[in-house]
């Protein structure tokens, strides 16, 4: 059952319990249950918490049964997993049942073979083909109705009610739409964060003076939908996202995230997400609620944020520029030009206008092009899927929350979520 949400856990269980019993019926009887719920077909077993269960207890030969009987091609496959996945169920002795087969596969047998590829395309292409309409459907509500589609609603906002519903079987139920509009208690601190950065004042000041003022920060004004964050401070990260968010300006934007359900995060289990491009933004043609700054300040502002250009035209980027804390003083590293590449450095506090403690640390210093080998390598290992250019890393570690704490010697890379 994918779509948790959407269906009762107990009847589709039910269903597929009695086709499954109706299938094995007078060949043996069902001593245990794997039901996968809220989970994609499109993810491998391993990465399914029902199914990496199963594919455990296959491996241990006092399991208790000798076949697995799928109530339903669909409910357990995609695409061409069966095929690879069949030498693996031979090699441990064990069969698989399905209603479409009739009973036990057997790919040795041309008709099973080819009845398995059928149906794994089919499954696929049942997918693929509802995924193109509910997008297409998503993208004119929000295009041509400036709709609200779910999802968190953005700092400064609150949920009101939007009117009936205009499916009629859904207003039939009562169910009614939702908008967007201004929430008295944190809208104002929204304005007061692009005036103040319209007025030259950095990112850095505004967190301070927000922190100072004791101001909850996002994910401590709204703990409900955050109980994965601790809710302590405002960050360098958190105003930034802010200030670059065009919801602020009264449209409404859907697809500025693209949910990866193929591959989970590795530690929460639901569907990775990355950043899309600014071209694959849909934005609302008009208005859609209340707009907490104007679209001409929106656009100076993302302008006060554009990389500023050297003497001689060019633009020097640091993509992991406020990414990177200091394992020392726990302050973060600065951006630094050196040698014609980007790198990072921290002096804990100490600048050339006084002079350093002979006990002071030395200074932090490294350069990008390391870091983010050694930030892929890390995040590899721990079954991140991330891409190898330093924009796509840094654009990872925004989207999944990251910051990197650094040692004075570049070793020892520690990913710790940002508040």
């Amino acid at each position: 059952m994918s779509t948790s949400e959407f269906q009762d856990r107990r009847t589709s269980r039910l269903w597929q319990r009695e086709v499954a019993e109706r299938l094995v019926a007078g060949h043996g009887v069902i001593v245990a249950e794997y039901f996968e719920a809220g989970c994609t077909r499109l993810r491998a077993w391993a990465d399914r918490p029902q199914a990496s269960r199963l594919l455990a207890a296959l491996e241990d030969p006092d399991r208790g049964f000798d076949a697995i009987v799928v109530g339903e091609y669909e409910r357990g496959f995609c695409g061409d997993q069966f095929v690879r996945m069949a030498p693996l169920f031979e090699r441990l002795g064990v069969q698989v049942w399905l209603p479409e087969a009739g009973g036990r596969v057997d790919m040795a047998r041309p008709a099973h073979e080819a009845l398995v590829v059928m149906l794994g395309a089919r499954s696929d292409l049942e997918i693929r083909r509802v995924r193109h309409r509910v997008i297409g459907a998503m993208r004119a509500q929000t295009y041509d109705q400036g709709r609200y589609l779910g999802g968190r609603p953005p700092y400064g906002y609150r949920l009101v009610d939007g009117g009936p519903h205009p499916n009629r079987a859904h207003a039939r139920w009562g169910r009614r739409l939702q908008r967007l509009a201004p929430d008295p208690a944190t809208a104002p601190h929204v304005r007061w964060i692009f005036t103040e950065r319209l007025a030259g004042r950095s990112i850095a000041g505004i967190a301070r003076e927000l922190n100072e003022r004791a101001v909850p920060c996002p994910s401590s004004a709204d703990a409900d939908r955050n109980p994965h964050r601790s809710g302590e401070a405002w960050t360098l990260i958190t105003v930034a996202k802010i200030l670059e968010n065009p919801r602020y300006t009264g449209r409404q934007v859907w697809n500025r995230v693209a949910n990866d359900r193929e591959h989970p995060h590795p530690t929460s289990g639901r569907p990775a997400q990355r950043a899309n491009d600014r071209e694959d933004w849909v934005i609302s043609a008009n208005i859609a609620h209340t707009a907490l700054v104007s679209e001409a300040d929106f656009l100076l502002a993302q302008a006060r944020r554009a990389a500023r250009p050297t003497a001689d035209g060019s633009v020097r980027r640091y993509h992991l520029s406020g990414l990177l804390v200091c394992g020392v003083c726990r302050r973060r590293l600065e951006s630094h030009w050196v040698h014609g590449r980007a790198g990072y450095r921290c002096r804990h506090g100490y600048t050339s206008a006084r002079s350093r403690p002979a006990d002071a640390p030395r200074n932090v210093y490294l350069r990008e092009d390391h870091l983010v080998d050694v930030i892929v390598e890390q995040l590899v290992r721990e079954r991140h899927h991330v891409g190898v250019e330093p924009a796509q890393v840094a654009a990872y570690l925004l989207d999944n929350r990251l910051t990197v704490t650094c040692d004075a010697h570049g070793v020892g890379l520690r990913l710790v979520p940002v508040v």
